[in-house]
């Protein structure tokens, strides 16, 4: 008897040719994340410099200059740069409002914030603890602490940098930064599979700010926050999650700053401080049990693959082997790597 079967597996040309897409799209967002990270050591030399002519150019000025700057060199040249190597103009034309959507049931969208903020935030107490718990164990200060330790912000000292933060944390960082992770990265990494899109970009995500200690709890919440992103369809969502929480944190550096403003022993300041504080611990307690609670329904929801041919642990390790990648890695550890990079292709193509 005839047997009319059809086989539906892939060639291996046809497979041979995803993994070779999938290596140029690793290798692209390596070369992006490149691009970011001296963009941003720019951003600082140039910040340096404005500082010695703060006296000529006032301190308003100096201030307005330094944000400009950052906002083109931190996030607008990296967007367009990551625009123009995947060809999103092509890609999101005419589709931008799609991809800020409202979701039907907003409401439900943003419920996920408590869990969304006790997984970011319970990762980062996991990690004070356990730098405090290197620092007790180990007998003083150790190199793993210092890594682990959160860097120190300081608060604003004027109403006018007050502004400026506010624009910059609630405003200017979830919108770029949710276009660029969520938005570009995120749709050129899931035809390789949506598990692996969100990995990805949280990863980058939490690598973009910059310190170990807080590469843990952003890579954290860019993984809510990509899960999300896959499950409403739209940036709607995670650009308001994202604002919310950056929001938190800004009320945290303001109190601060009008301590400092005004007088530290300001009994009514130090008592909303402290309310503030017990709130956000209360918050973060109740967002972890959320978390854990909603476990099971996550369980349930499944996240699809699109390319099966490859493990997800391959695919992690086919990234992070890709030679801009390793660069990548490099420049977002190492300072002085990145000035030595920066030098050297002056140096060469100045």
């Amino acid at each position: 008897m005839e047997n009319n079967d059809v086989d539906f597996t892939e060639p291996p040309q046809q497979k041979n040719q995803k993994l070779r897409s999938y290596r140029i799209v690793c290798a692209k967002l390596g070369l992006i994340m490149c691009v970011y990270f001296i963009c941003r050591l720019i951003s600082i030399w140039a910040a340096d410099l404005l500082n010695n002519a703060s006296e000529i150019l006032g301190s308003s000025m100096y201030r307005l200059l330094s944000t400009l700057i950052i906002i083109i060199l931190v996030y607008i040249i990296p967007i367009l740069f990551a625009a123009t190597v995947f060809n999103s103009y092509e890609t999101y034309k005419g589709n931008f409002r799609i991809l800020y959507k409202k979701p039907r049931r907003l409401a439900r969208a943003l419920g996920t914030f408590p869990a969304t903020f006790g997984l970011g935030h319970g990762v980062a107490l996991l990690t004070l603890l356990i730098s405090y718990l290197l620092s007790r164990f180990l007998g003083g200060e150790t190199f793993i602490e210092d890594l682990l330790r959160p860097p120190i912000i300081e608060p604003p000292d004027t109403m006018l940098s007050i502004l400026i933060m506010v624009f910059l944390l609630v405003i200017i960082a979830p919108v770029f930064e949710e276009f660029l992770t969520r938005g570009i990265m995120f749709d050129v990494l899931k035809p390789y599979g949506t598990g692996m899109a969100i990995i990805i970009s949280s990863i980058l995500f939490g690598l973009m700010h910059g310190s170990l200690n807080m590469l843990f709890y952003t890579t954290a919440y860019g993984f809510a926050l990509g899960y999300i992103r896959y499950a409403t369809g739209s940036l709607f969502t995670t650009t308001i999650l994202h604002a919310i929480i950056n929001g938190i944190g800004a009320v945290a550096l303001l109190l601060s700053a009008f301590l400092q403003m005004t007088n530290e022993e300001n009994m009514i300041l130090n008592t909303i401080n402290a309310i503030y504080l017990v709130a956000f611990l209360i918050l973060i307690i109740v967002g972890v049990a959320v978390f854990f609670s909603k476990i099971p329904s996550m369980r349930k929801y499944k996240i699809e693959n699109a390319w099966t041919d490859m493990s997800a642990g391959k695919k992690v390790a086919c990234f992070f082997t890709s030679v801009p990648v390793i660069i990548m890695m490099i420049l977002a550890f190492n300072e002085i790597a990145g000035y030595w990079l920066m030098n050297l292709f002056l140096r060469n193509f100045a």
